[in-house]
């Protein structure tokens, strides 16, 4: 099934061009763009996206208020930040409020088209350049120890979460930890149980918030 995807952007030129090559890719059914967020509840309603595309600085309703209102309305929409900000304060906002990757505008179409289909996988796509920031954001201190482990995640357990705070999709992770799809959802699923929490944004936010990995 295409993803149906949902754009906002408030630079109408990029909005034009984004609207031409998300209608033009196969795998993709586009469904709208809007220049800000004012009305994200009724639009997001009505056309009820898989993903929306969403940009940080627009008028009236920026794009962290937008997401914000999204995953309170609608947990199940994945969203995809795609911004000129590199700051390590509106990536760490977004990824504290539900949004699944975290790409720049710089992003050729090309991996931009690849970002959808993995955010929508279950992925956590983001440009290498904010992966490393994310990695950033965790103080520089010596490795826990197996007493400083509150919540008794296992060496594997840890090593793929921190694959998933890199961005890692499920494949990835399969290919670097050489297992199969099925043993890192299976690992993915006891993560979630030792986090408490129902989905991979709140699992990165958590290990960034509580710096488990």
């Amino acid at each position: 099934m295409p993803v149906r995807v949902v754009l906002y952007e408030d630079n109408l030129d990029l909005r034009d061009s984004l609207t031409v090559l998300l209608k033009g890719t196969d795998g993709i059914e586009f469904l709208d763009a809007f220049p800000n967020c004012e009305h994200v509840i009724a639009q997001i309603g009505k056309l009820q996206p898989d993903l929306i595309l969403m940009d940080i600085d627009m008028p009236v309703v920026n794009g962290l208020s937008g997401l914000r209102t999204v995953k309170k309305h609608f947990p199940e929409v994945n969203v995809l930040m795609l911004t000129v900000f590199e700051d390590n304060e509106y990536i760490f906002d977004a990824i504290c409020a539900g949004a699944v990757g975290y790409l720049l505008k710089k992003t050729p179409p090309a991996r931009l088209i690849e970002a959808i289909h993995e955010a929508q996988s279950g992925g956590a796509p983001m440009t290498s350049s904010i992966a490393r920031k994310v990695l950033q954001m965790f103080p520089q201190t010596p490795v826990k120890s197996e007493v400083d482990n509150p919540h008794n995640l296992t060496d594997r357990e840890r090593e793929i979460l921190a694959l998933l705070v890199k961005g890692n999709s499920y494949k990835m992770i399969a290919a670097a930890c050489s297992i199969s799809l099925d043993t890192v959802r299976s690992h993915i699923k006891k993560i979630y149980e030792k986090l408490h929490v129902h989905s991979q944004t709140e699992a990165v936010a958590k290990a960034i918030q509580q710096r488990l990995v």
